[in-house]
């Protein structure tokens, strides 16, 4: 394998959150006690791709106080950089999770309204220093969902970033729970992906923010071509494109990836997910395996492998981050899933 990582910085910019989850599996009307874990799109990135060797900044705005710290000495234990990260406001982002299970759905209420990263001033961060040395740029569709505030800063950094040659990648990631402070994600979402060169999308994000629509009756390898090739008509920088695709069959969920790289469609092998642990969190696990193995400069298809591996063993998982090896994941690749014990 060739490793590129040691020369490799990527810088992320997004809400570092806390996650209250309902114990033992009750509903939010039966809580009694939670459970608490760190997570935020962009923080999960980051935990992945630390672990991984890859050195990585995570940048956001939180309130001086002892919550804030708990997020960050998380963050720490997987050597994620926050130096960069700045402090005002009165409170860091909450968000409830009540977790289904094969009959209902999991449900997520946000907290999120007025918090420190909600209400970062425009003019707050000095892109071009916190970017100095960074060789890629990552962020996703909830950071300008969560506010206009938000927005502008994350337009501030995409365009320092491009100014720099940095390259950027996007995850679309738009959530039904935000967008609401008047905007509407189609006015905000396209000037902000134009510059990326990479980005993992889905068909509903593109849709939403773009309005391609592709035939619901054709096959997901066409629907994804098709959506390519109308994507680089508004991404004109664009040259990587990877979705992650999850379809039920009875209690079972079937998960895979399709990679657009190089003029290439590479597709991983489908996963028949028996047990979910925890979904919350496997987007970002496939976004940072992609991250890593773009930057390694593994081949199309070891690059959709080790994605989709990554979003695979992130439902193992309790909490946002996957917490995992280069080791296990290679494992995983060449031996799927198993329930020895290794010992």
């Amino acid at each position: 394998m060739n490793t590129n990582t040691s020369q490799t910085k990527i810088a992320t910019f997004g809400e570092l959150l806390l996650r209250m989850g309902i114990a033992n599996g009750n509903r939010f009307t039966q809580a009694k006690e939670m459970q608490i874990h760190i997570g935020g799109a962009e923080a999960n990135v980051c935990v992945l791709l630390s672990q991984l060797g890859i050195k990585t900044n995570y940048i956001t705005r939180l309130p001086n106080n002892d919550l804030s710290q708990l997020a960050l000495n998380e963050l720490h234990k997987y050597n994620v950089n926050t130096t960069d990260c700045i402090y005002g406001g009165d409170r860091i982002g909450l968000y409830f999770i009540e977790s289904g299970n094969q009959i209902r759905q999991s449900q997520v209420i946000y907290d999120r309204n007025n918090s420190a990263f909600a209400t970062i001033a425009e003019d707050e961060i000095n892109w071009d220093e916190v970017l100095e040395n960074t060789t890629h740029f990552h962020w996703s569709g909830i950071s300008p969902g969560v506010s206009n505030e938000a927005s502008l800063v994350c337009k501030k950094a995409i365009l320092a970033a491009h100014h720099k040659g940095i390259t950027i990648s996007s995850d679309f990631n738009f959530r039904t729970k935000l967008w609401q402070y008047g905007k509407n994600p189609s006015e905000i979402m396209p000037e902000l992906l134009y510059y990326s060169t990479i980005t993992i999308a889905d068909l509903d994000s593109t849709e939403i923010y773009f309005g391609i629509k592709t035939d619901k009756n054709d096959s997901d390898s066409n629907r994804f071509l098709k959506t390519y090739e109308l994507l680089k008509e508004k991404m004109p920088y664009l040259k990587t494109l990877a979705m992650s695709f999850r379809k039920s069959e009875g209690q079972t969920h079937l998960y895979s990836g399709m990679l657009l790289h190089k003029g290439e469609l590479y597709e991983s092998k489908p996963y028949l997910i028996h047990l979910v642990t925890d979904q919350i969190g496997s987007g970002d696990a496939f976004t940072a395996g992609l991250l890593y193995s773009l930057k390694n400069d593994l081949s199309g298809q070891e690059c959709i492998n080790w994605a989709t591996a990554c979003g695979v063993i992130k439902q193992s998982i309790i909490g946002d981050f996957a917490i995992t090896t280069p080791e296990e994941i290679n494992h995983f690749i060449k031996n799927g899933s198993s329930n020895r014990i290794n010992r």
